[in-house]
Formats: structure tokens, sequence, C-alpha cells
């Protein structure tokens, strides 16, 4: 959920003290956000718990979301914090089946960052807009001391016009839909780790940061009738699933055998001790539509270079409501549960 999606901290409450500590997310940070921010900052968009705030105007329906980039390393195979601000506000935008088409940028930049480097971060944002087919309007520009800020923070909000009379939301999903992902997952949490840690594998994994609304529009002009989008950054398909089942009180099954994860991934996290399905992504979503559109979804999606490993893969029962089960490459049965903490922090 980008909105009140924190990027780092775990909450620890001590009688009225929030103490945050980097490391966070998965559980404790939907806690946070469930038990402070939601309740302080009640409205209707927020109580939709998606990916962007849909607005009802006279003229039409707007969604707006925005999100905050702290990753590290700043730059990494396959992208840099700059075109990944840019796709991960114009995906949030295209999960609420919206058009992107206006952004903003906020930038912290720490004293003493190589001026080369911003020109380098701000040409991949130009490019990365100009591919989604979204403008840059306004900014705004601070600077911390030396040591303060990691070198770039960046902090994008997007504006888009819904292209779609469907309600695209958590409580849309009902019982019997399909569960489809997009494509090949842990990508780009494993391109951050391989940099950051110094890893060479066989193979160079790159991050699959890209914009996904070209995608889903090609679903909506279909005629598919889709109940909800979510992309899976932060926490990947695992989390998205639990908050997606918790917020719809529906269960969600899926099937470990089908669940797109390229060798070379597989390998890298095995060595690593990760399990691929809680690792983030920047370019993959899942899309729960009726079963009756889940094989022709799969198809309109494999369409696309982006989503050309699409795959059904689970669907959504009634109960156990608020349940992700899943069904092991062996046979068995487990709960696919939230983690209490990130596997890999600083990835976005």
């Amino acid at each position: 959920m980008a909105q009140f999606s924190a990027a780092c901290p775990l909450p620890t409450v001590t009688g009225e003290t929030v103490l945050l500590a980097h490391g966070g997310g998965g559980k404790l940070t939907h806690q946070l956000i469930e038990k402070l921010f939601l309740p302080l900052f009640a409205s209707s968009g927020l109580e939709a718990r998606h990916d962007g705030a849909v607005i009802q105007l006279d003229a039409g329906r707007l969604a707006f979301s925005t999100d905050s980039y702290v990753v590290q390393p700043l730059f990494f195979p396959g992208g840099n914090i700059g075109d990944l601000a840019v796709n991960g506000t114009v995906n949030d935008l295209a999960m609420c089946g919206a058009r992107p088409v206006c952004l903003s940028a906020g930038f912290i930049l720490e004293e003493g960052l190589p001026v080369g480097q911003l020109r380098t971060v701000a040409a991949s944002m130009r490019r990365a807009a100009d591919r989604a087919g979204a403008a840059l309007v306004t900014g705004d520009t601070k600077v911390v001391d030396r040591g303060k800020g990691d070198g770039i923070f960046i902090n994008t909000a997007g504006i888009g016009l819904v292209e779609t009379d469907l309600e695209i939301r958590p409580s849309s999903v009902a019982s019997g839909d399909a569960v489809i992902v997009s494509g090949d997952l842990g990508a780009h949490g494993v391109a951050i780790l391989s940099v950051r840690e110094g890893l060479e594998f066989e193979t160079v994994i790159q991050s699959d940061t890209a914009p996904l609304w070209e995608s889903v529009r090609a679903l909506l002009q279909a005629g598919i009738e889709i109940h909800c989008l979510r992309d899976l950054t932060r926490g990947g398909l695992a989390s998205s699933l639990n908050e997606i089942a918790e917020a719809a009180r529906v269960g969600v099954s899926i099937d470990e055998a089908v669940i797109p994860v390229t060798d070379p991934v597989r390998g890298a996290c095995e060595i690593l001790g990760l399990d691929p399905l809680y690792v983030a992504n920047e370019g993959r979503f899942i899309a729960f539509v009726p079963d009756r559109d889940g094989d022709r979804t799969v198809e309109l999606l494999r369409g696309f270079p982006v989503c050309s490993s699409a795959t059904r893969i689970g669907r959504v029962e009634q109960a156990p409501a608020g349940l992700v089960m899943l069904r092991s490459r062996i046979g068995g049965h487990r709960v696919l549960d939230m983690l209490s903490g990130e596997q890999l922090p600083r990835i976005c």
C-alpha cells in the first residue's frame, strides 16, 4: 500500500513513545499503518487500503498517490533511484486503473553530493516519465548536512485519470477470483543486494523496474473485469496477498510450483537465505479477476515484454478469511504469513 507505507521503520510502542529502527516492513509496518495513521487520518480514500486514493470530481475520477525512495545504493543493475521513483508512483496510479498524467518530485540532497550524479538521476527521471506518458510539473529541493542524507532521498507524488467505471480495490475481490502474477519475482531485491554487498553471480541480475500502465490499459480495453491490482514492491508477493486477503476478508490459495522465479534469482535466494516470495519487485503486479477472465488476462499480459511470464498462480476462497495458504512443491500446505520484519531494507 503506497499510502503511509513506511520505507524502513519498525514501531516499538512503549506508553506513548514510538521508537523507530531500520529494517522494518511486513507485519510491523502494517501495524504502524493500521494502529497509528489510519485512526488519525481517517478518510474514505485511506479506508480503501489501496495503492492510491481515487477522488470523485464532477468531471470524472482522479487517482492520487505519493511515495518516498531511500534506496541504497543509488545506482544498481537495471536502474537507479531516479527512474525507480518515477516508475513506483506511476505504477501505484496504474493499480487504481488510472493513466498517469503528472508528477511532482521532492529531492532531499546531502551536502557534497556530486552534481554529475544528480544530473544522471534527474535525466533518468525525465526518460522514465516520458516513457510512462507523464509530465514532471512541480518539485522541491532541500539540502541537509553532510552525513545526514545518504546522497539523495526522493519523494514523488502523482495524479492520474481513472479510465474505467470499475471499482478496482481490495474490497472488490470475490470468492472464486483467479489470482494472476504479471511476471517473474525477486529480481529487483536481488539486484540491489548484489551491489550493496559486492556479490557476483554467474548471471547479472537486473532490477525489473518498469512502468506498468500500458499492460493494465490493455486489460481494461479488452473488457477484463478487474477486481483488484497491487504492485509487488516492498514485502513482495506474500505481503501484498496478505494485505488484500485481510482487507477483503477472503482467503487466498496459491500454488508454489507455478509461481514464476528465474533460475538465477532462485539460486541467489538459496545462497543468501532469502525467500523470493518476500523479495521486492518494481515492475510486477498481481491481478484479481473473475475465473472466466483468468486465461485471457494471462494471454493479454504476455503480449508485453514486462509481463512475458505472466501466470495464474491461485484463486480466492471464501475462507479462511484473511489467510493466504501456499501449496508447496511437494504437495503440503502452509500459511504464508507476513514477515515480522523485512528481509532487505532500503530497497526502494
